[in-house]
């Protein structure tokens, strides 16, 4: 599959089947996230695993978006400094940085023939604090989004949503 195909075939799915995502499976993920581009190089990017069903059941209840029947759930979080105890103003460029481990994690899974669910915590922070509470984080971790990981269950069709118009050649 070349990077476009992944792009396209890159779906959100909301429902899995039970089977378990290999541990093979699960470090290419991670692999690809380490991968991703970080702003000088900074790499504040934390990520937690989670295959323990009871800590899956809580963090699925931190909002009605993430209650997903996923047989992986992946946290990524950055480990920032804050100025002021705000988190308004942090080093670097932390989210920039999650995120694009976060894309390349739903791509590998595309490439792996796993679906996938990106779930936004911060900057809900009623959300990405009761995570944070859950996983029992460090002060100075801060969960960006929640990755439901598993074997679709449903099919959806590959799509492209470019919009010409959105396109500005100056």
């Amino acid at each position: 599959m070349n990077t476009l195909d992944a792009i396209l075939k890159r779906r959100s799915i909301r429902d899995f089947k039970d089977t378990i995502v290999k541990d093979e499976d699960i470090e290419k993920l991670l692999i690809a996230a380490m991968a991703a581009p970080s702003a000088k190089n900074m790499r504040p990017w934390e990520f937690y695993v989670i295959k323990d069903k009871e800590i899956q059941d809580k963090v699925k209840k931190v909002s009605p978006y993430t209650d997903k029947n996923s047989p992986l759930i992946i946290v990524c979080a950055g480990r920032v400094k804050t100025l002021n105890n705000s988190l308004d103003e942090l080093n670097g460029f932390w989210i920039h940085d999650v995120s694009a481990a976060i894309e390349n994690i739903l791509l590998e899974a595309t490439e792996l023939g796993l679906g996938s669910l990106w779930c936004g915590l911060f900057p809900h922070l009623d959300r990405s604090s009761l995570v944070k509470e859950i996983l029992n984080l460090e002060d100075d971790v801060h969960p960006l989004g929640l990755i439901h990981i598993g074997y679709a269950n449903e099919i959806k069709e590959e799509r492209t949503q470019y919009e010409e118009s959105k396109v500005h050649y100056i």
